[in-house]
This record gives C-alpha cells, sequence and structure tokens, in this order.
C-alpha cells in the first residue's frame, strides 16, 4: 500500500528507475544520498522519506545492484561503495510498518551477507591491485564498506550475530594485509562494544577460529598497529566474557600463551593493555574444578547444537534466496502494473471528462440552433416540450434505480424460491403421461412465443424505420436555410417523402396565405398558425415535390 504525500522527488526518482535501462540504474540510485543527506538527521521528514524509499522498492533495487558483478556497473567500485552507505542509512532508522516480517527476517539479514561478499571481492581485488593509486582508492571504498556495516549493525543490534557466524567475516578477518586486517578488527572491536553478548551465542568451531586469528596476529606481526588492535580486542573478549579467559587459560591450543606475551610486554607502546591481559591470564586456583569441566561440557554441547542449527539453516538457504528472488520480482510487477493501471485510469478519467464537456458544448449549440429556427410563438412550446423530456429521462433513471435497489433486496428470496422449485421437482414424482402432456403444453408455448417475437421483431424494425425516416426529416428542416439564401438546388434536398407530413406543411402553407390575403377586419382576434378550413381543391397539387423547409416566401 503506498503512503499518502510521498516526496515529489521519490516518486520522480523511482519513476526514472522504472523507466531507464538497467545499467543507468546505479547511477540513478546515487541521488538519494543527496535527498538524505539534505535532510536533519532524525527528523520526521528523514522518517518519512525513508519509508517511501522502502515502500518504492527502492532499497530493493541497490541490494539487487550489489549482489551484480561490480565490474558492470557503471563506476566500479566508487558507485558500489556509495551504494552501500545508501543502503545502510536507509535501514537504519526505517519503520517499514506493515511489511516489518519482511523487511527484519529478509532483508536486513540478506543486505548484511551482501556487504560480506562484497568485503570479500573488494579483497582480492585490493591484493592483486599493483599500482598505489588504484590501491590507495580500493582500500578508501574498503573502508566505506565496513563503516556502512558498522551502521548498519549498529542500527539493528540483532545483526552483530549473523555477522560473527557468517564464513566471508572469518575470510575476511585471515588477511595477511595490514590495513585491512586493522579496519576488521576495529570493526569486531566496535561491534563488541555494541553487544559483546552475541560472542557467546556463536558456534564454538567459528569462535575458536576468531580467537586463533587474533592470538596469530598479535603474536606474529610486527606491525604496532595490528598489535595494538588485537591485544585491545583480546582484552575486550577476556573481560566481557569469563569463559573465554577460562578457555584461554585451560586449552591446550593457548598452551605457552601468557608466556609469549610476557615477552613482548617491554618496551611496547601498548604495554599497559598487554600487561593487564598477562595479569588476567596468570594461572590461578580454581576452587570448583567439577564446575569448570561442567561449564566446558555446557559449551561443547551448545557448539555441537549450534553448528547442527547452523549447517540446517545453510541447507535452507538456496531455497530461502530462491523464494526472496521470486517473492521480490512478484511485487515489483504488482508495483509496476498498478502504476500502469493508474497512469490507464487517469487518462480515461481525462478522456471522459473532455467527451462530456464536448457533448455538453455540441448540445448547447444545437439548442441555439433550434431556437433560431423555431418561430418566435412556438418556443415556448419548445421549451415546454423540452422540459418534460427531461423530466420523462430523470423519471427513468429513478425508476431505473428504484428497481434495481428493489430486485436487489428481493434476490434472497428469489433464490430460496428458485431453491424450493428445485427440491420440489426432485422430490414431486410425475407420470408418463402428464410429463408428455406436460412437454407438448411447453413445446406449443414455447411455438406461440417464437412466432409472436418474429412478429414484434418485425414490426419493431417497422417502427424503427419510421422513426428513422422521421428523425431525417426532422434534422432537414431544423437545418434548412431560407428561401432568400437557398440556391437552386438545396430546395430539393428539402421535400418531404412522407405524404401525411407534407399534407399538414401544405395545409399550414395554405392558411398562412388566407391570413394573409383577408382583411383587417377579418385578423382581429386571430393568430396565423390558427386552424382555418382549406377547400380539398387546393390539395390538388403534387404533395411529393411539397418544400417544407426555410422561413416562408417573402
Amino acid at each position: 500500500m503506498k503512503p499518502t504525500g510521498t516526496d515529489p522527488r521519490i516518486l520522480l526518482l523511482a519513476a526514472e528507475v522504472a523507466k531507464s535501462p538497467e545499467q543507468n540504474v546505479p547511477v540513478i540510485l546515487l541521488k538519494l544520498k543527496e535527498i538524505i543527506s539534505n535532510t536533519p538527521l532524525g527528523s520526521s521528514e528523514l522518517k518519512k522519506i525513508k519509508q517511501d524509499i522502502y515502500c518504492y522498492d527502492l532499497i530493493q533495487y541497490c541490494l539487487l545492484i550489489l549482489s551484480q558483478d561490480c565490474s558492470r556497473i557503471q563506476g566500479g567500485w566508487t558507485t558500489v561503495s556509495q551504494l552501500t552507505q545508501i543502503l545502510s542509512h536507509c535501514c537504519v532508522g526505517l519503520e517499514p510498518g506493515e511489511d516489518a516480517e519482511e523487511f527484519y527476517k529478509e532483508i536486513l539479514p540478506s543486505a548484511t551477507e551482501t556487504f560480506l561478499i562484497l568485503g570479500r571481492r573488494l579483497q582480492t581485488c585490493f591484493i592483486n591491485a599493483a599500482k598505489g593509486e588504484e590501491k590507495d582508492e580500493l582500500l578508501h571504498n574498503f573502508q566505506i564498506l565496513t563503516d556502512s556495516l558498522f551502521w548498519l549493525v549498529g542500527g539493528h543490534v540483532q545483526l552483530i550475530q549473523h555477522v560473527l557466524q557468517s564464513d566471508h567475516f572469518l575470510h575476511l578477518l585471515q588477511t595477511d594485509n595490514v590495513q585491512i586486517g586493522a579496519t576488521l578488527m576495529t570493526l569486531l572491536q566496535n561491534m563488541l562494544l555494541i553487544n559483546s553478548g552475541d560472542l557467546l551465542k556463536i558456534e564454538g568451531k567459528i569462535l575458536h577460529s576468531i580467537l586463533d586469528e587474533v592470538v596469530f596476529k598479535l603474536l606474529s606481526t610486527s606491525s604496532p598497529v595490528i598489535r595494538s588492535t588485537a591485544t585491545k580486542l583480546l582484552l575486550l573478549m577476556v573481560e566481557s566474557h569469563q569463559e573465554i579467559l577460562v578457555l584461554l587459560r585451560l586449552s591446550a591450543s593457548y598452551k605457552g600463551l601468557r608466556s609469549l606475551l610476557h615477552k613482548q610486554e617491554t618496551g611496547t607502546e601498548f604495554g599497559q593493555q598487554l600487561s593487564k591481559l598477562v595479569d588476567l591470564l596468570s594461572p590461578k586456583i580454581c576452587k570448583n574444578v567439577e564446575e569448570q569441566k561442567l561449564h566446558q561440557a555446557a559449551c561443547l554441547i551448545q557448539a555441537y547444537w549450534k553448528g547442527y542449527q547452523t549447517r540446517k539453516r545453510l541447507k535452507k538457504l538456496p531455497s530461502a534466496v530462491i523464494a526472496l528472488q521470486r517473492s521480490f520480482r512478484s511485487k515489483r510487477t504488482r508495483i509496476m502494473l498498478q502504476l500502469h493501471r493508474q497512469k490507464e485510469e487517469e487518462a480515461l478519467k481525462l478522456q471522459l471528462q473532455l467527451q462530456r464537456q464536448r457533448a455538453m458544448r455540441l448540445s448547447r449549440e444545437s439548442r441555439l440552433s433550434v431556437l433560431e429556427i423555431i418561430h418566435p410563438g412556438e418556443v415556448q412550446k419548445y421549451n415546454r416540450e423540452m422540459e418534460e423530456k427531461a423530466a420523462l429521462i430523470i423519471q427513468k433513471h429513478w425508476r431505473g434505480f428504484r428497481e434495481r435497489k428493489k430486485f436487489c433486496q428481493q434476490r434472497p428470496f428469489l433464490t430460496e424460491y428458485k431453491a424450493a422449485i428445485i427440491l420440489q421437482r426432485a422430490v414431486v414424482q410425475m407420470s408418463d403421461e402428464a410429463s408428455r402432456e406436460l412437454h407438448a403444453e411447453a413445446q406449443e408455448q414455447l411455438r406461440h412465443y417464437f412466432m409472436g417475437r418474429a412478429v414484434e421483431e418485425k414490426a419493431q424494425r417497422h417502427r424503427e424505420a419510421l422513426m428513422a425516416q422521421i428523425n431525417t426529416n426532422i434534422e432537414q428542416l431544423m437545418k434548412a436555410p431560407s428561401l432568400n439564401e437557398a440556391e437552386e438546388k438545396e430546395p430539393e434536398l428539402f421535400l418531404s417523402r412522407s405524404r401525411p407530413v407534407a399534407a399538414k406543411a401544405k395545409q399550414a402553407h395554405l392558411a398562412t396565405l388566407k391570413y394573409m390575403q383577408a382583411p383587417w377586419w377579418k385578423k382581429l382576434g386571430e393568430e396565423p398558425g390558427d386552424e382555418t378550413d382549406i377547400p380539398k381543391d387546393e390539395f390538388s397539387v403534387e404533395l411529393g415535390t411539397l418544400f417544407i423547409g426555410g422561413t416562408k416566401p417573402p
């Protein structure tokens, strides 16, 4: 359902995306950045703009573009990174309304996974790049991508667990590049600062892999940036969760970790954090060894259970993606069809309005032309006839409305009556002789009906032909010029072919002539249109050549 009062910029942008070819869509969607940046943060106007963007499926368009091959997108990784910024800003602070379930369960996880996949692709391009300027540009785009991902998970905390459980995030973390590694560990640290509880909710194997990678970077690299970031991250994980501290103390995989860290403590810029981490890893006598064993057993059971759930979810992932694509395409098709129908309805309304205006104008012109032709003494009679005709039309429409309403009210009773007839017909048994008599009677009535209908149709066609002839004569009469303006052949076009009409016209013409030739004292109290006795011998002229159109001769 489209929101009311949609921002015209969003409407224009959605229409442009729908009409433009696929290769131009990414550049068009970049205009959303200007619209969002020009709106104050936290304002109700910005919330309304995000709702409009979501309702017109522009977020879904961004997801579709980001899932494509980046080499085919105009502008390359620069356009892709800007689209990730737009997508994350649109998703944070959005109130989806009726489509909340689809937004939180499908769109947000899909956006997170897309960001991680793009990060792996961008990491590969960065490693394969040869020029320094190209590497700097790719690193800048990678930082924009990670910032967009952090902005997205910061607005939707439930996505942190999804990021930590993703294999793409673990592959990104296992990089040898100093700059990318520092960026990812900073991202992980910031996510844990938001909600560190999600770290223990992930599968045990993934948690061990993350810990291994952080410890490896701390001990193997000579970069102070990596070592400082890894120390802060490991200290945060140990201080937040006692289980991780116990794991680092007791696990055979991390045996000797404390001594190795102790050797690196002296002379480092981050010596304070490293000393704190070494103190936490110092051996202490556990008060209850059984508790630790039970705790480890519980962690192992949880790890196996979460691994089973993850594998089960991964098996269902292809069908979920197909269902998501099908749902998105059907929704987009419905929206396009609705927009097309809306345009057609508006065009039809405009056309009907123009036709009504044209018909009203023609009707008024026709009435004016009729009033010009009619004799002044018959104007009142003409107006009265038009009023009666209008009253008849109004009565006809009112009676039709009343009968339709009455029929709708009586429809249940008619249905019950038909049902009763069907039941009676099924229950009552008739003899063969009675059935044959009833059949013969029905056939006879049907024959009479068809014969009568044929006669009625013939009479109806005859009436329609007469009415068409009368209408034609009336139309010729109304359009006839005066005798002073008529040319030689024009009077022949308005000769009446109806003998009653010609006789009536002849009678009126002779009455007018007699009235004009009578002395003045006989005209007192009479009008030219009054009935006058005309001798029958004056009608001996051929009626077929009588001119009935125009005005009387001078």
